[in-house]
């Protein structure tokens, strides 16, 4: 490493501060300031990475990132050289490192003893300093094999399988239903978290590179599965996990009460300028939020963004623990208290929240939610429990609970495609589906999981399709089907 004591120089972990509440408030952009503080800032914190001999760090990232090489670079201030080596393992770090939870941190040497290595942040940092000096340029594959591949879902894991069999010289199309390509980082995660020129501007070096995309089709009822497999030579289905897991209680009907991604789609069509009829807002409304995870985060963020008159996060289970647990021991990924951007900028947050009940007016609309202090079972199940009932005003109540799997009818009744017990598309663990040319990556048959995985998937997965076409491949596959993170 250029200097070996650098994380005894530099003991602290700083980041970037984020944008003043009552500024980004006002506003879509991105709540982070990467560079603002300037090089010398980032090069001190990339100077704290050590020499460790066996970087963890590695396995905590299932796409393998060459974290110690790109810091060591960064702390030269060898920019060329630093996306070079993070583009060798990540098709999109500006994704990554905006809207990844991590895990590579939590497996830092240094978290032993001290805070972890900030390479999140460095890695943002790199592709945006790439990106600024001009680094990031089209990779033209040099010869054409003449197989067509067709891509189903223009999400993490579609762009990056089809980024890969681009550049391996097959003729890639991505089909995506909606009207704009991204999936899931497009209408999926609000602008304030990532700013959707970063999308666009990786699909512009796409298409420059010979990607063909073609949003506005939806696969299975604009054009059937077997007319698909009938124009291409393979296919990846890389639909996501889109079905939401429901709640099951009594008003559940009520007008005012969605799920969580209807409510943030609609959101971000607006943001990015499109006309929504019957749009779902929080303007001057009291919100109740199911789900403490990411996406209820982001439903805060955009609560508190439309004008809400106030915002309760309300979560089942009991408030993770600041400190690492030690049925969580290093290096794995553990399960703590977080303090997102959103979180910062206000609202309520409540734990061991059991929801009851939805009650509503006489016009059939919810008007507050009825929960309970969660108690445990010595079986493990959680439940409301008796004489703990209170009611919360909600005029509008977003249920971000997650998500159980992939939409499979039509896949199933037009070709036939197996499922496994969880409902997701099955396939072997080179991500073959059993239907010959076809193949699946990212949550569509992993389960809803992190765009890190998804990334690592796809470029797995286009290994193995460029395998079943040329009978041989030099593309990197990360990950295995079968392969599982290390969050404990």
């Amino acid at each position: 490493m250029a200097d070996p004591r650098g994380f005894l120089k530099v003991r602290e972990r700083e980041l970037p501060e984020n944008r003043p509440v009552a500024v980004r408030l006002r506003d879509w952009k991105d709540v982070h300031a990467h560079l603002e503080e300037g090089q010398v800032f980032l090069k001190e914190q990339a100077g704290r990475c050590m020499d460790c001999g066996i970087p963890f760090c590695h396995q905590g990232c299932p796409l393998g990132n060459l974290i110690p090489e790109w810091n060591d670079l960064v702390y030269r201030e060898q920019w060329a050289d630093a996306i070079d080596r993070l583009h060798e393992t990540n098709n999109f770090p500006e994704f990554t490192g905006r809207v990844c939870p991590a895990p590579c941190e939590s497996s830092c040497v240094l978290g032993i003893n001290q805070p972890a290595v900030t390479i999140k942040n460095v890695e943002v940092s790199i592709i945006d300093e790439a990106f600024a000096r001009g680094y990031v340029t089209p990779q033209v594959p040099q010869r054409l094999t003449g197989s067509t591949v067709a891509v189903v879902g223009s999400g993490p894991a579609g762009l990056a399988a089809a980024q890969q069999l681009t550049r391996a010289g097959h003729t890639v199309a991505v089909y995506e239903r909606d009207d704009a390509i991204g999936g899931l980082l497009r209408y999926g995660i609000p602008d304030f978290k990532l700013e959707k020129v970063h999308i666009d501007r990786r699909i512009a070096q796409m298409q420059a590179e010979g990607t063909r995309f073609r949003p506005s089709v939806e696969i299975g009822i604009d054009i059937t599965w077997d007319e698909l497999r009938a124009r291409y030579d393979a296919v990846v289905v890389a639909t996501g996990a889109t079905v939401p897991r429901d709640l099951a209680i009594p008003g559940r009907e009520l007008s005012g009460t969605h799920f969580a991604m209807d409510f943030l789609h609609q959101a971000n069509a607006v943001a990015a300028g499109r006309e929504v009829a019957d749009q779902i807002t929080a303007t001057d409304k009291h919100v109740i939020i199911i789900g403490g995870g990411d996406t209820g985060s982001d439903c805060l963020g955009t609560s508190l963004r439309q004008g809400a008159a106030s915002v309760t996060t309300l979560a089942i289970g009991k408030q993770p623990p600041q400190e690492r647990a030690a049925s969580q021991p290093w290096p794995t990924d553990p399960i703590l208290f977080e303090v997102s951007s959103s979180h910062e900028e206000g609202g309520e947050r409540a734990y061991l929240a059991s929801t009851v009940e939805l009650v509503g007016d006489d016009q059939g609309t919810v008007r507050a939610l009825r929960v309970a202090e969660t108690e445990y079972l010595p079986d493990g199940r959680r439940v409301p429990k008796e004489g703990t009932e209170r009611e919360i005003p909600a005029d509008l109540v977003l249920v971000a609970m997650g998500f159980t799997g992939p939409e499979t009818d039509s896949i199933t009744q037009q070709v036939g495609a197996a499922l496994t017990p969880r409902g997701l598309v099955h396939r072997d663990d080179d991500y073959a589906s059993g239907l010959p040319g076809v193949f699946v990556a990212g949550d569509a048959g992993r389960g809803q999981s992190l765009i890190v995985w998804a990334i690592a998937e796809g470029r797995a997965a286009a290994a193995s399709v460029d395998a079943f076409l040329q009978g041989g491949t030099e593309l990197p596959a990360p990950v295995r089907a079968s392969t599982v993170s290390l969050r404990a």
